[in-house]
Parts: structure tokens; sequence; C-alpha cells
């Protein structure tokens, strides 16, 4: 494993390809920044990373892109951000415990991460944003519009399985991933080997790429799942640990639920238990021959739908 860790810091596929989506970002009129959050606890220490536009527009609509687990945000929003920033203020940060983004907290909810993403939008001036978030970032993105309504005007949940519940796991809701057994399903989704990583790609894509050699694998490791592992395994602990439907608040915003109809992450179910929850404010868009990763999968249609949510309404 270390012959293959200095081979791969002499070239990596995977570092280039992120040096490429920084150009791009950068391309796009954002910046990055780091942010310090603790000067209010200064027996703590957080700090967020974020790209942020280099001259906001303050008559432009914000729009807040939040990741999930995998690579990281550029990845994830690479191929959408362009279609975003002619028409908003975008803001695409690290949550804590990815990219540049930490903390000494202990707190591992994703009601933490919302509290300390609305002290980052604060610091950069952002007074109220809609916002979209993939897989676990539809999660925190749900809790920032409970906890701050005001702050929120629209928001998209893709494939976030916000609804679940703890009991979820033994009624056998999960069995394709988790298969009852936590420790197993946090060893895919924080993949420390190729083996691990070929099953994530297999659980998140309906037509997974097949036969890619192991350096390749061990190379998109390197880059994106060797940092803060034990705390990406406590945040997945996190949002399942006593977790009921009945505790989790309904948001009044406008919403649009968007599902891989062959997720076998969060199961297609989820989606609509969580269309039922919010009610008439939300709609559900089902994208067909899709699973987990539908933003990456069926990129055109996910995008398709964004901008028609987002955009066609200003």
């Amino acid at each position: 494993m270390f012959d293959h860790l200095k081979l791969l810091r002499c070239f990596s596929f995977t570092a280039s390809r992120d040096w490429l989506f920084k150009q791009s970002f950068l391309n796009a009129g954002l910046c990055s920044v780091t942010t310090d959050l603790s000067h209010d606890n200064p027996l703590s220490s957080t700090s967020m990373h974020c790209w942020i536009p280099k001259s906001p527009n303050r008559s432009k609509p914000n729009l807040l892109l939040l990741h999930g687990f995998g690579a990281n945000a550029m990845w994830q929003y690479g191929e959408h951000l362009r279609a975003f920033t002619g028409r908003f203020n975008v803001y695409v940060p690290d949550l804590l415990f990815f990219g540049l983004s930490s903390t000494s907290e202990p707190n591992r909810s994703e009601s933490f991460q919302a509290q300390c993403l609305m002290r980052l939008m604060e610091a950069h001036g952002v007074q109220r944003t809609s916002i979209v978030g993939i897989s676990y970032g539809g999660f925190v993105g749900y809790s920032l519009a409970a906890q701050f309504p005001e702050k929120v005007e629209k928001i998209v949940l893709c494939c976030a399985g916000v609804c679940l519940e703890e009991k979820d796991m033994e009624d056998g809701l999960f069995k394709a991933l988790f298969n009852t057994n936590l420790e197993e399903a946090t060893g895919i989704l924080i993949p420390q080997t190729p083996e691990k990583l070929k099953e994530l790609i297999r659980f998140s894509f309906v037509k997974p790429i097949k036969g890619v050699p192991s350096f390749f694998l061990w190379d998109f490791i390197d880059v994106m799942c060797m940092e803060y592992v034990e705390e990406k395994r406590d945040l997945i602990k996190s949002i399942l640990k006593d977790r009921r439907l009945s505790d989790l608040p309904r948001i009044k915003q406008k919403s649009l639920i968007i599902w891989g109809e062959e997720d076998q992450i969060f199961p297609l179910e989820l989606g609509y238990r969580l269309k039922r929850h919010i009610g008439d404010n939300a709609e559900i868009v089902v994208i067909k021959k899709a699973g987990h990763a539908v933003n990456l999968e069926k990129s055109k249609e996910f995008l398709k739908h964004l901008k028609s949510f987002l955009i066609d309404s200003l």
C-alpha cells in the first residue's frame, strides 16, 4: 500500500482532475476562502472552507450547494456550476471534516453542521439563500431550513434520506447496503481499499464503470478518503442514532425532491416518505435508470430539474 501511495504522489490522476476543477471554479468567478468561526469561543477551533463569488452582486439571489460523501464538492457540482453563476451568487462549502473544513468540537450532528454553515454565510454577508443538498448535504440543508426558516428561500433535496428512522435498519429497508451492520456500511461509504471503493461505486450507480485498475482506485482513495476517517464515521452514525420521523420538523419552504429510481443507499421509499412529511410545499421527481449518484449518472436530467425549479420561477 505504501509503495502505491509513493507512486501516486508522483503522478495522480485524481489530483490532476481536482486541479482542473479548481481552475473551472476560478474561471466561473469564484475564489477559495477559509473562514475562522471560532472567534466567539477561544476554547475551540472551527474553520470552514468555501468557494465564494469574487465579486458578489447583491441584486442577485444566493445559492448554496452542499455536497455529500464521496468525491469533494468540486467534483459533485463541477458539471453544473456554470448553469447558475450567471443568475446567482453561488457558494460551495466544504462541510466539516471534508476538504479544508474542520472543528475541535465533539458535536457530529447535522444540526451543528447547519449552525456552522449559517455562521459562515453570515460572515460572507449572505442574509437569505436557496439550497441544493446532495445526500448527506441534504441532511444538513434540511436542518438549515428547519432551524433558520427566514434565511432559506427554496431547497432541493437530492437522494437525501432525511426521513429515515433508526428502526429502518432492523426492518431491512437498507438491506442492500447496511444489511443491519453499520460498521460494514461505513467501511463502504468511507472506502479505505480498492475493494470497498468498488462496492461503493456498485451501490451508487445503476451502470457502474467496470475494470478500473487498482492503481486508479488507490489514487482516488489517497486524495479523497484518507483524512478525518473516524470523524466521518461518526457523522454517519450521528444521522442514524435514535432517529425518529416524529422528531423531524416539517420545513415550510418550497421544496424539490430528486431521487434516482434505483437508489440502493437511500431507497426511493424514503423520497416518497419525505414528500408526505413536507406536504404540499414539496414536489418529487424520480429519475429513471439512475442510482444514488443521480447528479453524476444522469447529469443533464438532474440539471434540467434544478434549473426549472430554481431559475424558471425567478
